[in-house]
């Protein structure tokens, strides 16, 4: 048997995943019109066929979630009864945040309003401009900002922090829904789906990272005047790449930790600064009353496929969130759970569900809510720099009309910057993890050159799909990669009810199948029997 601490390449995972958006690189400097053609067609054919799959997907990831938070599942601790968090809370916190949506917080916070202000869904009958829009729009915000999202994300993570760390299953997306499975050779069905989910992560990521290099390019262009483009956008690429492989190499618990609170903190001050210094009460009055909103047609809302009346908006909005998410969610569950071990599934829920939401739902309705105070009362007309510059523009745009601008402009591109690095760095460590052999609870890091390989090839990958078609371009990727994932997410949903029937069925720890003193024979056993 091999050694558990010598790495190496899962050859039936890597491989095809990584050619396969290598070729998607090479199509585009080949021709850029076949490569447009190509991602156009297959993101049109999907959003027209399956937004309904998407819509049903998140729906059922938030009564998942609900159901295990109450039920006697949420009282197992990950690891055994004795074992001990690695992380405390409020880095566990910090982490998951800047891990998951945080750079879409910053980037859609303040443009997302705008689209649904100027054109609301046609078939709703909201006429632009109104009071209706507005408060649709900030509606719409805690709709795609809030609950279930972090549903898509708590759900896989759920189900693989119970398989690694209870079942003892391989460290695998595969174990996602290691409960169907049962006591079957899983090995074949493992590599098919880390293989399919990397891919898909890899697009995913790409949109993600064209997000806040397009964040940064409207901050640059803000604060210098020089062009947001393509060739500041390389720029930033590159740089943004460089920072996160070198935080990466050194290794989960030194560069994330520290990246992550970094960033808590400065949120805590921009959000703090600009409750002060913008519309206040009118954020808590309209905050307040869009929420009322979004509870009271919660169903309607999240379920809204416009398809009665043809109505294409849920399919480039609420459509494009949950594929994004879908598409996120199964490699970011891995490097979640990995740092929730010792702690409680019902801990795991508050920490990964309900306080990301509701720290998401202040978020939005004080940065949402500020940049429709400022286009409804004329302070700014930041519809016209939505279409003028870009989304990336409108951020800015608000900031510029707060007190100290000179001062907070910059403040905020290096948040952009940190969360970005962050969410890249926690991204990569996961993908280079399920690409390589050796990787147990007790020697969790991936290879340098791993994560350099994903982090280098996502990177061009964003760079290209914004260059070519800006916003668009990350909705397609989001949309395209999200598709695979529905289908795992469904089956983690799945398996969590199968651990809610029977929890001590599937714990070793409660069938007696391992002791607590076993605990590193089972781990060492259970790495070499993945890299024999």
């Amino acid at each position: 048997m091999a050694n558990i601490s010598k790495k190496g390449i899962r050859t039936l995972v890597f491989w095809p995943s990584f050619l396969l958006l290598l070729f998607s690189l090479v199509l585009n400097f080949a021709s850029k019109e076949s490569f447009t053609q190509l991602v156009t067609n297959a993101n049109n054919w999907l959003i027209a066929n399956f937004g309904w799959g998407f819509s049903m997907t998140g729906f059922i990831a938030l009564i998942t979630v609900i159901v295990a938070y109450l039920s006697p599942l949420g009282k197992i601790r990950l690891g055994g009864p004795d074992a001990k968090p690695v992380i405390t809370k409020s880095n566990w916190f910090s982490i998951t945040l800047c891990t998951t949506l945080a750079a879409g917080l910053l980037f859609w916070g303040t443009a997302e309003p705008m689209y649904h202000i100027a054109y609301p869904p046609e078939s709703l009958g909201i006429d632009p401009f109104s009071p209706e829009a507005a408060k649709f729009a900030m509606e719409t915000l805690f709709l795609h900002w809030t609950f279930e999202p972090y549903a898509l994300y708590t759900v896989p993570t759920i189900v693989f922090a119970f398989a690694y760390y209870n079942m003892r299953k391989p460290f695998s997306i595969g174990s996602q829904v290691a409960p169907l499975v049962g006591n079957r050779d899983s090995r074949k069905l493992e590599i098919f789906i880390d293989a399919i989910c990397l891919f898909g992560i890899g697009a995913g990521m790409a949109a993600s990272f064209g997000t806040s290099i397009m964040n940064m390019g409207g901050a640059i262009n803000s604060i210098t005047g020089l062009p947001s483009g393509p060739t500041a956008w390389l720029i930033i690429t590159v740089i943004g790449v460089a920072t996160f492989v070198i935080s990466s190499s050194t290794g989960l618990m030194k560069g994330i930790r520290i990246l992550s609170d970094i960033n808590m903190k400065v949120y805590y001050v921009i959000i703090a600064f600009v409750f002060i210094a913008g519309p206040t009460a009118y954020v808590l009055n309209l905050g307040t009353e869009a929420f009322g909103g979004f509870l009271t047609g919660f169903f309607n809302k999240s379920l809204f496929t416009g398809a009665a009346a043809g109505d294409q908006w849920p399919q480039w909005w609420t459509t494009f969130y949950w594929a994004n998410w879908m598409a996120w969610a199964p490699v970011t569950a891995v490097f979640l759970a990995r740092i929730s071990y010792g702690y409680t599934i019902r801990e795991l829920i508050e920490m990964n569900f309900i306080l990301p939401a509701i720290f998401s739902a202040v978020w939005m309705t004080i940065f949402g809510g500020t940049a429709i105070y400022m286009q409804m009362n004329g302070v700014v007309d930041l519809v016209n720099v939505l279409n003028t510059i870009g989304a990336e523009g409108v951020g800015y745009a608000v900031l510029k009309q707060l007190p100290l601008s000179g001062i907070i402009i910059p403040f905020f591109l290096f948040i952009v910057f940190i969360t970005f690095v962050t969410a890249a760095d926690s991204t990569t460590n996961a993908m280079a993890a399920l690409s390589s052999t050796g990787i147990t609870p007790e020697n969790p890091e991936a290879p340098t050159f791993m994560k350099s390989i994903w982090g280098i090839s996502v990177g061009a990958l964003a760079w290209i799909m914004i260059s070519l078609l800006g916003i668009n371009g990350i909705k397609m990727l989001s949309n395209l990669g999200g598709f695979p994932a529905a289908f795992l997410e469904i089956g983690a949903a799945i398996s969590i009810f199968f651990l809610i029937k029977n929890p001590a069925r599937f714990d070793v720890f409660s069938n007696g199948a391992i002791k607590n003193g076993d605990i590193k024979k089972d781990l060492n056993e259970h790495g070499q029997t993945i890299n024999a």
